[in-house]
């Protein structure tokens, strides 16, 4: 599930982000979700989160609990 719309994205996912400085190549980081930290409804680059880990980046994709 892509990460463009606020409402699909909530506290206590997992998630893959792109931080800031990977945004070049495209490397992603897996974590879950601590705060959102867009406040539109919708972004075309992912909402921007903090992980638990406090690292920052937009979400690329919502990892489905198996």
């Amino acid at each position: 599930m892509s990460g463009k719309l606020r409402a699909d994205i909530r506290p206590g996912l997992e998630v893959d982000i792109v931080l800031k400085q990977d945004q070049r190549t495209g490397k992603r980081t897996r974590g879950i979700v601590k705060d959102i930290l867009t406040n539109s409804p919708q972004h075309p680059h992912g909402i921007k989160v903090k992980l638990t880990n406090g690292m920052v980046g937009r979400v690329q994709e919502i990892i489905q609990p198996k």
